[in-house]
């Protein structure tokens, strides 16, 4: 006789405690950075640095984070110095 015990799937699912958490400063780096791309951006690479010692997830709203940070910081700059030039450049006339 041969023993026909079977084991069911359901005893070798992952508990739903094991799922890694999600990092809140990521989550905080991507909604401050619509308002203050600096903040956003630095908060960003905190909360990657965060991921890679922790292993949570969140890596893409860090990501997108400090792209979006980045895009906006150079912008800010970049508007700034246009209009510091437009200002010299109306004094002159």
């Amino acid at each position: 006789m041969t023993d026909t015990t079977r084991v069911s799937p359901a005893s070798y699912s992952v508990p739903l405690s094991a799922q890694p958490r999600f990092n809140g400063v990521a989550i905080a780096a991507f909604i401050v950075v619509f308002f203050a791309s600096v903040v956003g951006l630095v908060l960003g690479y905190v909360a990657l640095s965060q991921i890679k010692q922790t292993q949570e997830s969140g890596r893409g709203l860090a990501l997108a984070a400090v792209i979006l940070g980045s895009i906006g910081t150079v912008g800010a700059i970049l508007l700034v110095g246009l209009f510091l030039v437009g200002t010299f450049v109306l004094k002159l006339y």
